[in-house]
């Protein structure tokens, strides 16, 4: 199966997209890791632009083709990401579950934001102007929302779980 996580930076989507690969013993595919790794190369003269997407979407595939389950864990920020990743799955001939991640309190995403620190080395956070600024479309499918601000981990990911066998069964 392909779980496709999707939320603005600073929401809990790698928090929780870890858990969920660490619970399926899953393949976990950061966009981040990716993109960072295309900037470190030298060989981009500009941003990564939709490289990092490529490059995922491929890894992902492969992994579902080899019977893993992959979650995907990017911004996902507009329709055509989206749709992209259930390409993937439906070229793997596996099942596909969208995932978003928020945070409702508005005041604690601007601090996890503004305080966190980077986990892959040369990487850049966003600014919280970013954060709000940022392009990011309404999901039209319908993905299993996860809001971060008031529970635990460990509470969310119980949840995520029964959620998704609900939507798989």
């Amino acid at each position: 199966m392909l779980v496709i996580f999707g939320g603005l930076p600073g929401s809990g989507k790698t928090t929780i997209a870890r858990a969920l690969a660490q619970r399926l013993g899953g393949v976990h595919v950061r966009l981040d890791t990716i993109e960072q790794a295309l900037r470190n190369s030298g060989m981009l003269r500009a941003d990564v632009g939709p490289a990092g997407y490529m490059v995922a979407y491929g890894v992902a595939e492969d992994n579902l083709k080899l019977g893993r389950t992959v979650i995907a864990d990017t911004v996902n920020p507009i329709s055509v990401t989206r749709e992209a990743w259930r390409h993937v799955a439906q070229r793997a001939g596996v099942p596909s579950i969208e995932v978003e991640v928020i945070c409702s309190d508005r005041t604690e995403h601007r601090r996890r934001v503004e305080t966190r620190e980077a986990d892959i080395e040369g990487l850049v956070n966003p600014t919280w102007d970013e954060v709000v600024t940022r392009n990011y479309d309404s999901w039209s499918s319908g993905p299993i929302v996860v809001d971060t601000a008031f529970k635990a981990v460990d509470e969310l990911m119980a949840e995520l779980v029964v959620r998704m066998g609900s939507v798989r069964a």
